[in-house]
């Protein structure tokens, strides 16, 4: 290891300004950094406290004592904001009084320079007998260090607990496996975590710590080749982190990556993050295999001493022939004894198909020689290796196991050298619960229960695996996927009409969703688009399940009944326009019963009025469920005025509302209307809307504040800016950059009307705003279609001018530069 010198003033340097400023001057030190500065810092901090300690016990006359760092002082890695994790180990024979007075002498420096300090006074048998009640504390004595005092007695606790260790192996290590799984439950996989917490979450540095203790045991080992420059890695970002924001934090927040990244000199947050999952992603990989084998050899410990009983003899463990060259052996896949992976260019695949398909894991051992021997498959590939392939994204869960071993030795990229740019991506938007290869792995996983539903179910899988090639690459991701599906599948051996339809399927994975969320399904303009993109009924059906299938794995905020309900009727539309039906221009709907009454009622009294009533979707009456609703149908009728839309816009934001869809039209009056609205006509706006949290707000309520934003008595803006300021305070928000809003104008996007497309950073009262910029603008808007995903608002409004016709391009271009203005940004 690199030595590091740290020179002190010899006048003071065992007192605390003394290290004090030494630790400064070592923290500043650029040159310094990495694992030189962390045993720099133990060392500097050994000789500070060895002077302490040697001083009083040389004062309180207490001998037989130890000072003993744990835990990861113990390890020597001291964090530049790390707490002391300090044991006064002492022999049983100085008095209570002379103890007490070392320990002060002792703690008190430490905080009084504002060092955390987790401290302890105890003999060899009590610290024994509190680690055998305490498994942390166990832990942190596998790490323990003599500092200063009576090495004699630091060495005899070092001895006798990891004896102890050993001797309850068998009971201990269960205890931390499911202390692991614990705290990965709590704190998530730090591989895919956006904000990791660098030491908690699974495959940070408590991982790595426990596969430290399991090696200790004798009773198995972690796989070795890049655990430690993972940890390394994991500690240097620490490092930089508490050097950055001056706190012993270990939670990787965004509004500090940049930092963090520019401290470690490297491009940007991204590259941070990538690292981060690299090192996470082994640390985990290492875990697997590692409880893995922790399993086997306890399970074979407890079940053998009776087998020998019985049989009286050692017996042979059984194996399972499971394909060509491969068997299952104790509950692993592994190669069988005539395998030639050298020869068999294939085996990686068999073998892995075989694994998935069997619900078991690749031994380590097995992949190791697999990936030492393997070499590329011919273009274009064997047919067997492309049904392989096929078999082992088709395997469902167990694909994801199965695909994270081969990847971890290097036989994904061997197999497909794009998969390189995904790996370990991170994706910004907070919708999404992976990385970029996570995704396309867990797509095609959710693809694999859609099989049935599609006559070409290999097409799907592989569509599913390649969809986000193109994130990474300049430009749209799916324009540039399209490109680089086409390649790949020519590669993996399909002919030129396949590799058409899995192009196509990649270049329009997102046309479904964006299309029946932000487009009006009525309008025969958005039905045609879609047929002429999709271009035959079995890609039709091919793209439903890929759409669904991307947003399941996506994350929960992509995929909803809602968004189920209308893509589905999206496709119902589309395949009977394949099938040779010509989408009819809609005609206006002939107003149902309640919304003729409440159109009545509103040109009676001069005054809005409006109904909420539930909307029951479909799915799950099938099993016997109840029906899951799909919103909540909001009417209401109102004599037309203006600031109609943001008036309501406002009022549902006040409330909490989130706004779905949006549909405003003129209610036609009977001849014998009579009252304050028949000398203004009644606007009708039919929406469907869901609470964001808690339980819907009356209909009196509504109306009441309604009333008021339409009189001008209730100050909209100023009950959402309080709001919005509130939202602004979040932590999870503190920091973030959000991009500036952009507005468009969707080309050819309807006959009937301007299709004006809004992309903005989410915030309450953003369709407020909205509708009082297309109010300004003089447009009537027929309708709106809002979509939402995580912090991302994407809303298109279908506008018109006062005759009822779409925008000229130079109005409608006006009319989204306005509100692009209004949103607070300046198109350059």
């Amino acid at each position: 290891m690199t030595s590091v010198e740290v020179t002190t003033e010899p006048s003071d340097d065992s007192g605390p300004s003394g290290y004090a400023a030494a630790r400064l001057r070592l923290l500043q030190e650029e040159s310094r950094s990495g694992p030189p500065r962390r045993s720099g810092l133990a060392r500097l901090t050994d000789d500070w406290l060895d002077a302490l300690f040697t001083t009083a016990a040389a004062e309180a006359g207490v001998r037989g004592a130890a000072l003993v760092a744990v835990g990861g002082y113990g390890r020597g890695e001291l964090s530049p904001r790390s707490d002391l994790d300090l044991l006064l180990l002492h022999d049983g024979r100085a008095e209570k009084g002379a103890l007490a007075a070392l320990a002060d002498r002792v703690w008190y420096p430490v905080w009084d320079l504002g060092l955390d300090l987790d401290h302890s006074v105890r003999t060899p048998a009590e610290a024994r007998k509190t680690a055998g009640e305490d498994l942390k504390v166990h832990l942190g004595l596998l790490d323990a260090r003599h500092v200063a005092g009576d090495l004699g007695v630091t060495a005899g606790l070092r001895t006798a607990v990891l004896a102890d260790w050993r001797n309850l192996a068998p009971k201990r290590l269960p205890e931390l496996h499911e202390l692991c799984q614990e705290r990965a439950a709590r704190s998530g996989e730090l591989q895919y975590l956006l904000e990791p917490d660098l030491k908690e979450a699974r495959g940070g540095l408590r991982d790595a710590t426990a596969l430290r203790a399991v090696a200790a045991s004798w009773l198995a080992d972690a796989p070795r080749e890049g655990l430690d420059a993972a940890r390394r890695r994991l500690l240097d970002v620490r490092d930089a982190l508490h050097l950055t924001t001056g706190r012993a934090t270990d939670r990787l927040a965004l509004q500090e990556q940049d930092q963090v990244a520019a401290a470690l000199g490297l491009l940007d947050a991204d590259t941070l993050l990538r690292e981060v999952y690299e090192a996470a992603r082994t640390i985990s990989y290492a875990s697997d295999v590692t409880w893995r084998e922790v399993n086997r050899v306890l399970r074979a410990r407890s079940v053998r001493p009776r087998l020998r009983a019985m049989l009286g003899s050692k017996t042979a463990p059984e194996r399972t022939p499971l394909a060509e060259g491969v068997v299952e052996q104790d509950g692993e896949v592994v190669l069988a004894r005539t395998a030639r992976p050298e020869r068999d260019a294939v085996l990686p695949l068999r073998a892995a198909a075989a694994a998935a398909q069997s619900g078991l894991p690749v031994s380590l051992h097995a992949v190791r020689r697999l990936a030492a021997v393997a070499r590329p498959l011919q273009v274009p590939w064997p047919a067997e290796a492309r049904e392989e392939l096929i078999t082992l994204l088709g395997a469902g869960e167990a694909t994801v196991g199965v695909w994270e071993a081969l990847e971890a030795e290097g036989l994904i990229t061997m197999l497909l050298p794009d998969w390189e740019r995904v790996r370990c991506r991170p994706q910004r938007n907070p919708v999404h619960t992976w990385t970029v290869d996570r995704h396309l792995v867990e797509t095609a996983v959710r693809a694999s229960a859609l099989t049935r539903r599609v006559h070409r179910p290999d097409l799907l899988l592989i569509a599913a695996l390649l969809h986000d090639f193109g994130k990474g690459w300049p430009g749209d991701h799916s324009v540039a996927g399209e490109i680089i599906a086409r390649d790949i599948a020519a590669r993996i051996g399909f002919d030129h009409a396949d590799v058409g339809v899995i192009a196509k399927l990649v270049r329009h994975h997102l046309l479904l969703v964006e299309t029946a969320t932000r487009r009006d399904l009525d309008d025969p303009a958005t039905v045609r688009a879609v047929a002429d993109a999709v271009g035959a009924t079995g890609t039709l059906e091919l793209l439903h399940a890929l759409t669904e299938a991307d947003a399941l794995a996506t994350g929960p905020a992509a995929w909803s009944t809602w968004r189920a309900s209308l893509v589905t009727d999206l496709v119902k539309r589309v395949a009977a326009v394949l099938a040779g039906e010509e989408p009819a221009a809609p005609e206006p709907a002939a107003p149902s019963a309640e919304q003729e009454r409440l159109a009545i009622e509103a040109f009676r009294t001069g005054g809005p009025v409006l109904s909420l009533r539930a909307q029951p979707e479909g799915h799950g009456e099938e099993a016997g469920e109840e029906p899951e609703p799909l919103g909540v149908e909001l009417l209401i009728a109102v004599p037309d005025q203006p600031g109609v839309l943001p008036a309501v816009a406002g009022v549902l934001a006040m409330h909490r509302l989130t706004v779905r869809t949006a549909e405003l039209r003129a209610a036609e009056l009977p001849d014998w209307a009579d009252g304050p609205g028949a000398r203004t006509g009644v606007l009708l706006l039919d929406w469907r809307v869901a609470a964001e949290y808690g339980s819907l707000p009356q209909a009196t309520r509504l109306r009441a504040d309604l009333v008021r934003a339409l009189d001008g008595s209730l100050d909209i803006p100023s009950r959402l800016a309080e709001r919005e300021r509130a939202y602004e305070k979040n932590p999870r928000r503190r920091g973030a950059q959000a991009p500036p809003p952009r507005v468009t104008v969707a080309p050819a996007g309807s006959r009937l009307a301007t299709v004006i497309e809004v992309r903005a950073q989410d915030a309450p009262g953003l369709l407020h705003r909205i509708g009082h910029a297309l109010e300004a603008a003089k447009v009537r808007v027929r309708s709106a279609h809002i979509s939402t995903l995580g912090a991302n608002a994407v809303d298109a409004f279908y506008v018109t001018g006062a005759e009822g016709a779409p925008l000229p391009d130079g109005d409608a271009a006006a009319v989204a530069k306005a509100l692009e203005q209004a949103l607070g940004w300046t198109a350059a």
